[in-house]
């Protein structure tokens, strides 16, 4: 969009936010061993292998690449068995929908997560929705190429190796062209953790030498704390929203929505209730 506007002025860019994004392949993915650590989904000697002798990054890596090394093989394997199946990665706080762990047809009922009520089976529901021949009837969806709609297919063929490309390099030439961006972590997600993200952006902040201009500090939600903030040079933020999963509004709605209107209107979020 920046590169276009150079020949013709079309995107009038106010502000980029990135939720729970891949930055860094190797930061984002290797700060998946110490946030299961540190919340006692693996244990001490599990902690050392994984950061040790095969990292998330080198697993995935492999992975994608067909040829996962034995090491690798066993860490992950130990990773998998004491985080367990129904612990979900995206949310480690979060109850799992049994019908989709256990391949089961029923619907649960709504889990109550402190004072919001989140149905954990939403996803499983969707599916069912949307391949019902009334609702695709009804929206004039056509199923060309599959059998029915699924949240992830494999009918568009990503290159997932492409992960490996840094996007912070993205985020830093936005900030240079007077972009304002927001990064922001949900701070139950283990798949992409808030350490890697701070990390990365308080890197950048140092690359680009923004002074910071919000020290680490909370900031609230009605009268409870929302989650954790830092601004950079008034232009380059990040913040986390507590209780929340790698979709944070899915999971804690009216802190995500505080965070996004804040944003839109160029706010400080509030620092007191």
């Amino acid at each position: 969009m920046l590169e276009f506007n150079k020949k013709e002025e079309l995107f009038n860019l106010k502000g980029i936010a990135l939720g729970n994004p891949v930055l860094e392949f190797a930061t984002d993915f290797n700060s998946r061993a110490e946030f299961f650590w540190s919340h006692g989904l693996i244990s001490d000697a599990t902690y050392t292998m994984f950061t040790s002798f095969c990292n998330y990054s080198r697993y995935v890596s492999e992975y994608y690449r067909g040829s996962v090394s034995p090491i690798c093989s066993r860490v992950m394997s130990l990773v998998s068995r004491e985080t367990s199946r129904f612990v979900d990665k995206y949310d480690v706080t979060l109850d799992v929908c049994i019908s989709s762990v256990l391949s089961q047809s029923k619907v649960l009922t709504p889990k109550q997560v402190g004072e919001t009520t989140v149905d954990v089976c939403v996803e499983d529901e969707t599916v069912n929705y949307l391949n019902r021949k009334d609702v695709q009837k009804a929206l004039h969806a056509r199923l060309v190429g599959v059998r029915g709609w699924a949240v992830c297919s494999n009918i568009l063929d990503y290159e997932l190796l492409d992960l490996e490309i840094p996007t912070i390099t993205v985020v830093g030439k936005l900030v240079k062209a007077g972009i304002p961006v927001m990064v922001y972590s949900g701070d139950q997600d283990s798949v992409i953790p808030l350490t890697g993200s701070r990390k990365l952006v308080n890197g950048l902040a140092k690359e680009l030498k923004l002074e910071t201009t919000v020290p680490y500090r909370v900031w609230f939600e009605g009268q409870q704390v929302g989650g954790w903030t830092q601004v950079y040079g008034n232009i380059l933020s990040f913040a986390t929203i507590r209780g929340a999963s790698h979709e944070a509004p899915f999971s804690q709605p009216e802190r995500s929505l505080v965070l996004f209107e804040a944003f839109l209107d160029s706010r400080p979020l509030p620092e007191a209730f």
